[in-house]
């Protein structure tokens, strides 16, 4: 199914299938390709619309009968540690960080492995290849960091281990953690709480108001620590929202439940232009 919209992006809807966070639900995709000359302009627009970026795509859910998919992203200025945020920092404070471009190596991918076995043995990317890791890391035309946090080994021969790497965007509001992954083995170290942190912090540096965090989905155990920084905002009904408690949200009815598909492309604001008619 193809939706243009005039001097526009083509916008595109995928079959439903199988949720991954909700049992016994069906998951839609409204996606459009993301390139040319305004690529990074486009993504930072559609970010703030809850849209997220796979590689050269941009895609928000988009399911006929639930709304529980709700990006979020984290109030940087406002941020401050809970108790056990803070341990987490300082347990992991004797990790290297280092930043660099969008480019694959063997050693990201055969952490990538463990974390997938160890993690996410079912689910969607456990038989990505290590061609398909490169073409995520890589395939990306937009300003776009692969930040790594590396162990350093003890003894006169230095040198390092390769703990946790996360593949981030920046926006011009603020920083995409679009995938990040960690060594199994150190479960006890929170080591994804921590990444998250040190892009708080990054954010902070380059006076970045906010850290997009991807989906947050309420009754999904997976999605459950993204409430955990405080305070958090998602995209309902075409605004962002701080979330106050998240034990006591509930998604409300999906607006579009009953909409065409054509309408729901025709309230996407574009780049430099005023929401988009049919």
């Amino acid at each position: 199914m193809r939706h243009t919209l005039p001097l526009a992006p083509q916008f595109y809807v995928t079959a439903p299938q199988p949720c991954p966070y909700l049992a016994g639900r069906m998951e839609r995709k409204l996606f459009t390709a993301l390139q040319g000359e305004q690529a990074g302009e486009l993504n930072d627009t559609l970010s703030k619309q809850g849209f997220r970026r796979s590689q050269n795509v941009l895609y928000r859910p988009s399911c006929a009968e639930c709304s529980a998919c709700l990006s979020a992203r984290i109030r940087v200025k406002d941020f401050e540690l809970s108790k056990n945020q803070r341990r987490v920092d300082k347990r992991n404070e004797y990790l290297m960080r280092r930043t660099r471009a969008p480019w694959a190596t063997e050693e990201q991918y055969e952490l990538f492995r463990r974390y997938l076995d160890d993690r996410h043995a079912d689910g969607g990317m456990a038989d990505m290849d290590v061609f398909e890791f490169a073409a995520m890391i890589e395939e990306t035309p937009i300003r776009s960091r692969v930040i790594e946090y590396s162990t350093p080994r003890e003894g006169r021969g230095g040198g390092r281990d390769l703990t946790a790497v996360c593949l981030t965007d920046v926006l011009d509001d603020g920083l995409s953690m679009v995938y990040s992954f960690f060594d199994p083995a150190r479960r006890a170290d929170s080591l994804g709480t921590y990444v998250i942190l040190d892009h708080i912090r990054l954010a902070r540096e380059a006076n970045l108001p906010y850290v997009y965090l991807g989906y947050w989905v309420p009754d999904s155990p997976k999605m459950d620590y993204k409430s955990r920084f405080a305070p958090l905002e998602v995209y309902v009904g075409g605004q962002w929202t701080e979330l106050d408690d998240p034990a006591a949200f509930k998604s409300p009815p999906h607006p579009l439940s009953n909409d065409p598909i054509a309408e729901q492309v025709a309230q996407i604001t574009l780049p430099g232009a005023r929401p988009v008619r049919g």
